[in-house]
């Protein structure tokens, strides 16, 4: 009994207890900064990840360049359309006359076609698609005809633009029209007749008008659909309006790369291809961003 009740007993005993606070403070702070190091490291792995892969792809493909350059020597190796490059971006908006001005003015050009035959795509598709869609009758009189011109190269189509409208500018943006056109169609034709029978049903029973069930059944449901159609088209829009200028002339990227072809100005064609090809990637994450934007996260991947 003494011996529980001794103090200098229940002292020692004490002593432990005191010094182990502190060590499991000194452990827990060491768990932590472990923590935060495998934190960043876990970050920096993630944005190595993000920025590796494309610098990698980027480095092979002016290697290849190089490589290919030093075989041919009509070739432009990277370093000379590099400062090609920088000499045509230092003054992008010259004119020197209609036959002779800027890539900026070529690019801008180009451009205001695009906006043009892709808004009135949009502006005729994007309903057409919903009454498609909506309409079992107005499906089985469309579906034979989409499917016979839809095949049709977008090229095609300019020879009849040309003979319409006398002028090869309508001409253009006809071409981008009738190869724009199709995607919106069928993708918002597609949405609406995958909205669920179910809110169909609701809706008859809650006897909603025709406008209501488009705001607020069907707009919301084909939206997804909608914009990935919208960005298939814009794409089309952007090759097809390269492949038209070269043909019709005049002001535009599509001719200004003819246009070098025919100086035999190999640097100008290989910066008119990067061109292309940063303008149509914009083009199309600006859609992906306004995508995202309205749809669920899946929708924009």
């Amino acid at each position: 009994m003494s011996a529980v009740l001794d103090p200098a007993t229940h002292g020692a005993a004490s002593v432990p207890l005191s010094k182990a606070e502190p060590e499991k403070r000194r452990r827990s702070q060491r768990l932590a900064s472990r923590g935060v190091r495998i934190g960043r490291k876990s970050n920096f792995n993630v944005i190595l990840l993000k920025v590796l892969p494309p610098f990698l792809g980027v480095a092979l493909l002016v290697l290849v360049w190089q490589i290919i350059s030093a075989k041919n020597t009509n070739f432009p190796s990277p370093a000379v359309t590099g400062a090609e490059a920088l000499r045509l971006f230092a003054d992008p908006f010259y004119s020197n006359g209609p036959n002779d001005q800027g890539i900026g003015w070529n690019i801008y050009a180009s451009l205001k076609r695009v906006a043009v035959g892709f808004g009135l795509a949009a502006a005729v598709g994007i309903p057409l698609g919903f009454m498609i869609g909506r309409f079992k009758f107005l499906a089985g009189m469309f579906n034979p005809v989409i499917s016979l011109l839809k095949p049709v190269s977008p090229l095609a189509w300019l020879p009849i633009g040309l003979l319409v409208f006398k002028a090869a500018d309508p001409a253009a943006i006809w071409s981008i029209f009738i190869c724009s056109i199709w995607p919106m169609i069928i993708n918002t034709a597609v949405g609406v007749q995958r909205v669920p029978q179910d809110y169909m049903n609701v809706a008859r029973v809650l006897n909603l008008s025709e406008w209501k069930i488009f705001t607020k059944i069907l707009l919301p449901s084909v939206l997804p659909y909608m914009l990935t159609g919208v960005r298939l088209a814009i794409g089309t829009a952007w090759l097809v309006i390269v492949a038209a200028e070269m043909l019709t002339g005049g002001v535009g990227i599509g001719f200004w790369v003819w246009d070098e072809w025919n100086n035999l100005n190999a640097p100008h064609i290989i910066i008119a291809i990067v061109v292309i090809g940063v303008v149509g990637l914009l083009l199309e994450q600006a859609l992906v961003a306004l995508a995202k934007s309205f749809t669920y996260e899946e929708t924009g991947a």
